[in-house]
């Protein structure tokens, strides 16, 4: 059994909270497809406002209702910031697209995942990620983790937004290959790319464990999105890790 103490060591060096919930052992791939996330949108779970979305200049938008940018006439996109980011050498913060088992939008939009990565260079390595979106083409227990360069998947917004080329950077599914292409990339979306590389360590779908956890401020403040109920814990504040 956990103690007490063992909790408050744990949340302490993650900046996070466990809580009563999800937890096992999943999969990871990795996307950045610029569009609005599925959780950006009112009545999907029981939250404090639906998740943050920006428009085609990656302004906030305060118009939650706004169309998908990946639909034809869409506005509403993935904000910039919604990029993942170190908070020392062996964690960091980000988003991902989440379907765990027995659960649904309800009650994964906004909700917070420890992933304790168990293969690739990154094993042992932690990242904190908060669910903004979903997909149909998602196994059981999978986080698509959000990172700029991983591939737009089955929608492609960052032509709209960015100016991407047609197929997004690099191969539709995985995206670019190697460092130097975030060099390209649009100054707001490098530092997301670059990490994929540094602190990542490039690694390719490893398998995590995972528990629910009360999201860090830090990661809520960028989504606008908390879950009702839960107060958001003081997280560990990000540093520059990135060689740009």
């Amino acid at each position: 059994m956990v103690s007490l103490k063992q909790l408050a060591l744990l949340a302490l060096a993650t900046g996070a909270a466990t809580v009563d919930a999800a937890s096992g052992s999943g999969k990871t791939t990795r996307y950045w497809d610029c569009c609005k996330g599925s959780c950006g949108w009112s009545g999907k779970a029981s939250v404090s406002a639906p998740i943050r979305s920006c428009d085609k200049s990656d302004n906030p938008l305060a118009d939650m209702a706004a169309k998908n940018g990946c639909e034809s006439g869409g506005k509403a996109y993935m904000c910039s910031n919604q990029s993942p980011w170190a908070v020392s050498d062996t964690l960091s913060y980000g988003f991902a697209a989440v379907r765990i088992s027995g659960g649904t939008e309800s009650s994964w939009c906004c909700a917070c995942y420890k992933l304790t990565f168990t293969s690739g260079p990154a094993q042992g390595k932690q990242f904190i990620v908060q669910a903004t979106n979903t997909g149909g083409d998602l196994g059981t227990n999978h986080f698509d983790l959000a990172m700029p360069g991983g591939g737009v998947g089955q929608f492609n917004g960052c032509t709209n937004e960015w100016g991407a080329p047609p197929n997004g950077w690099g191969q539709q599914y995985g995206g670019i290959s190697s460092r130097s292409q975030c060099d390209s990339f649009p100054e707001k979306l490098k530092p997301g790319c670059y990490w994929r590389f540094d602190w990542f360590a490039n690694s390719d779908n490893p398998t995590v464990n995972f528990e629910e956890v009360t999201c860090p401020k830090q990661i809520t403040d960028r989504s606008g999105c908390v879950r009702n109920g839960q107060n958001p814990t003081q997280g560990i504040e990000g540093t520059a890790l990135y060689r740009i």
